[in-house]
């Protein structure tokens, strides 16, 4: 039947070619943003947990800044130990040498001066954003024997967990102001302090070299703590290292996964917008052919 009221091919057409419209404006938004599901009316759920996600990921980004500043801190403290070890040494080796009847030991003394000096400088100049785990106070109201380097961030049914790498420093200090517990003012098995060590007084007698044997025997023991103590922070470096590489690896799969949960694929969605195009466009022609047809209608009056 045709009708001047009512064109019901035309309202068909139109329908079809507003249908066609929003698919395309879906279309065209998710290759505009690069996501399928980029608000939460979208997809809702995906939406929630790709924002959780997102957000759990910032917090990884600065747990992994902040291994970096615990590895750059402990790196400092071990490159200063390392150098340590080597003084040592050379002093161990002067009171060895002292040893020697007929030596001149002041002399000697002024070699060992100079080198417990640099020993102090190099304790002193260990720091790395303000923090010093080889020369300490621990009278000082700020002072805490262990130190903490944020390590991780975990979400487990809704409840968020930051854990952390201690590094007790009792085990690294080299001086202590406070109370010389240290492991350079302290005195070691004999009474001998590596920090204060002084040869220039003693003589050939019997007394004197037992003391002197005594002196390197402490300074040998001071040796061996120092080495313990260097091998404490270059396990924690090395833990705090692979840590950082993990976080790092976590973050890369964290952002993936959201990626397959929100993110568009270029090449669907392009082949589908090529599909809506042609689709449009015959949508309008559709409603074209429609709509003439009321204009038929005349030639029934000629």
């Amino acid at each position: 039947m045709a009708s001047l009221m009512t064109n019901a091919a035309a309202m068909t057409a139109l329908q079809t070619l507003s249908s066609t419209n929003k698919s395309l404006e879906e279309v065209q938004n998710r290759i505009s943003t690069g996501y399928r599901v980029a608000t939460a009316e979208d997809n809702a759920a995906y939406w929630s947990i790709a924002t959780t996600m997102r957000s759990d990921n910032l917090a990884l980004s600065a747990v992994e800044d902040a291994l970096g500043l615990g590895a750059a801190t402990m790196d400092t403290m071990y490159t200063a130990m390392e150098s340590t070890v080597d003084i040592v040494d050379q002093i161990k080796s002067k009171l060895v040498a002292a040893s020697e009847p007929g030596v001149d030991r002041a002399k000697i003394q002024k070699e060992i001066g100079a080198l417990q000096d640099n020993l102090r400088s190099i304790a002193d100049s260990a720091v790395f954003n303000n923090e010093n785990w080889l020369s300490v106070d621990s009278s000082d109201a700020s002072y805490n024997a262990t130190k903490e380097v944020v390590a991780s961030f975990s979400r487990n049914s809704g409840v968020i967990t930051i854990e952390k790498i201690k590094v007790d420093i009792t085990e690294t200090e080299l001086y202590d102001d406070a109370d010389q517990s240290g492991i350079l003012d302290k005195a070691q098995a004999n009474g001998n302090a590596v920090a204060t060590i002084d040869i220039s007084a003693l003589t050939d007698s019997a007394a004197d070299l037992t003391t002197l044997q005594g002196m390197v025997t402490d300074v040998d023991d001071a040796l061996a703590e120092i080495t313990d103590a260097a091998t404490a922070l270059g396990a924690a470096k090395s833990r705090v290292e692979m840590q950082r590489d993990f976080v790092s690896s976590l973050t890369d799969a964290l952002d993936r996964g959201v990626g397959q949960l929100v993110d568009a694929d270029m090449n669907e969605e392009s082949t589908r917008l090529q599909a809506l195009q042609v689709q449009q466009q015959l949508g309008i022609q559709a409603l074209s052919i429609a709509n003439s047809s009321s204009q038929n209608i005349l030639s029934l009056f000629k």
